[in-house]
């Protein structure tokens, strides 16, 4: 059985000023969810599940889905705020769905296969859908052997502002022992540093890094599930706390519960954080389809 590709595409776009997800960046037209999904089918993915905001369903199937028709069998699922677990209360308050995590449960009785998860928004490189379908195609049957691909910290970096990042630790045999979110990294003095509580920490400039693409087998949802439950009776009444992938990862590496493989990858990552980042992603695209690496029309 191929692995599936699930796609995160459900964010608000608060620092870009729009709808990111769907807009045309390639030289016809084409989203970097697009290049995302050409990557991943030429790697051996063989569905594509999205979870995006239900306001937008009808312009999304219209730009994106329309283009894969023919192409591979996808899905729609929908992240709200709402959708918690049975029993779950929450501050009526928020405004915003729960994060990362809580956009994979979403995914729950869609996915039965192994199954990668990347955000929309971010560019990753053919490389690293190879390391990573290669490793999910050995998976059919297992439990609790993740993986993620890591990125060394300079390689992921925006010119335009700060970006986040879980930044990782590894063991001898390139296993997982430790990632933390960080959600203010920038170029500082000619040094890499996170801020946190007003102070900067240097972090070396090869430090992997995740950059949200990992592979899991299904069993992972029931984990996200009942770890969603715990999370909500301790954070249930916060504004805007979020509920990362890389917090429950860590933790199920911490309690035995899973290893996870950290794939090296030889690609750069970019991607639009920022709207000015939009002209030097439209540059790149350009020069790799100078080099023969994509072709002009994707689909």
């Amino acid at each position: 059985m191929k692995p599936t590709l699930f796609i995160l595409a459900a964010g608000m776009g608060s620092r870009y000023g729009g709808l990111k997800q769907i807009d045309g960046l390639g030289p016809n037209g084409e989203t970097i969810m697009d290049y995302s999904v050409f990557d991943a089918l030429r790697a051996g993915f063989g569905k594509i599940v999205f979870v995006i905001r239900k306001d937008f369903e009808d312009d999304f199937r219209k730009v994106v889905l329309s283009k894969y028709a023919d192409k591979v069998p996808c899905e729609v699922c929908f992240q709200s705020l709402d959708k918690v677990p049975a029993g779950c209360s929450y501050n009526q308050e928020r405004t915003k769905p729960w994060g990362t995590n809580h956009a994979v449960l979403m995914a729950k009785d869609v996915i039965k296969e192994p199954f990668a998860v990347i955000n929309a928004d971010d560019f990753y490189g053919k490389e690293s859908y190879e390391v990573l379908a290669d490793f999910l195609k050995n998976m059919e049957g297992k439990q609790g052997q993740y993986c993620m691909v890591g990125y060394r910290i300079q390689n992921t970096l925006s010119e335009n502002g700060s970006v986040s990042r879980g930044v990782c630790a590894t063991d001898a045999n390139g296993f997982l022992t430790d990632v933390v979110e960080r959600t203010q990294i920038e170029k500082k003095n000619g040094a890499i540093v996170y801020t946190e509580n007003g102070v900067d920490t240097i972090v070396p400039e090869n430090t992997p890094v995740s950059m949200n693409m990992w592979g899991f087998t299904p069993e992972y949802f029931g984990y996200v599930e009942e770890a969603f439950k715990l999370f909500l009776q301790q954070n249930g009444q916060e504004l805007k706390k979020e509920f990362y992938i890389p917090t429950l990862v860590n933790d199920l590496i911490v309690a035995g519960k899973a290893t996870c493989k950290v794939l090296d990858t030889p690609a750069r990552w970019f991607g639009v954080t920022y709207a000015e980042d939009r002209p030097q992603f439209i540059l790149k695209i350009n020069e790799l389809i100078n080099k023969g690496v994509y072709p002009a029309k994707l689909f």
